[in-house]
């Protein structure tokens, strides 16, 4: 059975590459692996991790919905169609999406 990955992209930029390890009815469990454009959005990420661990849901959704403006994609490798409408969440080696 072949791997199951996606690369993270804004526009031309490679954000990251995330390989699936499991999954279930609603999220994507996967490996993540920085590109080139990591650097600058993982704050980003750390601001919606960070709202969502100390329960502040307001500062959680804005920080999703600041990720959501910057026109991600998850680019199959191999074939299929982009997925542009999804959440996602990145700590360290580790990304989760849903869509």
């Amino acid at each position: 059975m072949t791997e199951q990955s996606w690369q993270l992209r804004q526009g031309e930029r490679l954000v990251g590459t995330l390989t699936l390890e499991s999954g279930d009815m609603f999220w994507s469990d996967c490996r993540f692996k920085p590109g080139p454009a990591w650097e600058e959005l993982a704050p980003l990420f750390a601001a919606s991790r960070d709202a969502w661990r100390r329960g502040d849901e307001d500062a959680a959704l804005a920080a999703d919905e600041t990720i959501y403006a910057q026109d991600l994609a998850l680019v199959p490798e191999g074939s299929g169609a982009p997925i542009t409408e999804f959440l996602i969440q990145i700590e360290g080696e580790v990304a989760r999406f849903r869509h």
